[in-house]
């Protein structure tokens, strides 16, 4: 009796967890599928790539410090705080990421919303292979299955995308060249920026809303430094930070979390 009733509280006790779990998960799809149809919607083809993935920086830190001030541990987590463990945790992915939000705005303008969309689900793959490389975490035959069918989709979808702009008048190797390349090459980089931070978590010991302060923070560093010499740069001097940018361009940022 004693051994039943502990079964039982153990799966009351997790039904809460299980329960925002799948509200997490469904929010993560809704947000992963409104994505590319916002950005094709509210931000227009000139806004300066840079000034969008900077802004999308700035909300993530402002979102990661309010829910760390809910939590009550903002103070805390600044008290343990040092440069060396942030750089050794962050300093790498933070470049990765910044790098993989640039290209991401770049094919957002150049492919269709389904094109992109299923291009982009392919850091799945690229995780699973990344965290077997540096975690040695196995996937199940399920999982498996699951990733070659999801290649296999992105892999249709990219030839077919290629063959009706081609068709239709467009240029196929610009296609290729800033839409499908782009986002392919993020989704590698998201695969291995999130294995690191699976690294640091787990081996480190670092906390996820730190490591979101941290990484945007470097990431924007790394940002800020390349417009010295970048066309980004160029134009954000010549035109300024906001060019082309709306209301609803600042509420859009709010959707390309990655």
């Amino acid at each position: 009796m004693g051994s039943s009733s502990t079964q039982a509280a153990t799966v009351a006790g997790s039904l809460p967890g299980r329960r925002k779990v799948a509200l997490y998960l469904a929010l993560l799809t809704l947000q992963y599928g409104a994505q590319p149809l916002v950005s094709k919607r509210f931000v227009r083809q000139d806004v300066i790539v840079t000034s969008l993935v900077l802004a999308t920086e700035v909300a993530k830190v402002i979102c990661a410090v309010i829910l760390l001030v809910s939590e009550g541990s903002l103070k805390n987590q600044f008290n343990d705080w040092s440069i060396t463990r942030s750089l050794t945790a962050s300093g790498l992915p933070a470049a990765i990421y910044a790098l993989q939000n640039s290209l991401l705005q770049i094919s957002y303008k150049n492919l269709d919303s389904l094109t992109f969309s299923i291009l982009n689900q392919t850091k799945l793959l690229f995780t699973a292979f990344f965290t077997y490389l540096i975690l040695g975490r196995k996937q199940s035959p399920k999982q498996i299955l699951a990733l070659t069918l999801l290649i296999v989709a992105a892999v249709l979808l990219s030839i077919g995308e290629s063959s009706s702009k081609g068709s239709s008048g467009g240029n196929k190797d610009y296609i290729l060249l800033y839409g499908i390349i782009p986002v392919t090459v993020a989704s590698v980089l998201s695969g291995l920026a999130s294995s690191l931070c699976q690294w640091a978590s787990q081996v480190k010991k670092h906390t996820s809303y730190m490591m979101t302060i941290e990484m945007s923070f470097i990431g924007s560093m790394c940002l800020l430094a390349s417009t010295y010499q970048s066309p980004d740069g160029e134009a954000i001097r010549k035109h300024g930070f906001f060019h082309e940018w709306t209301l609803w361009t600042v509420v859009s940022t709010l959707c390309f979390f990655p």
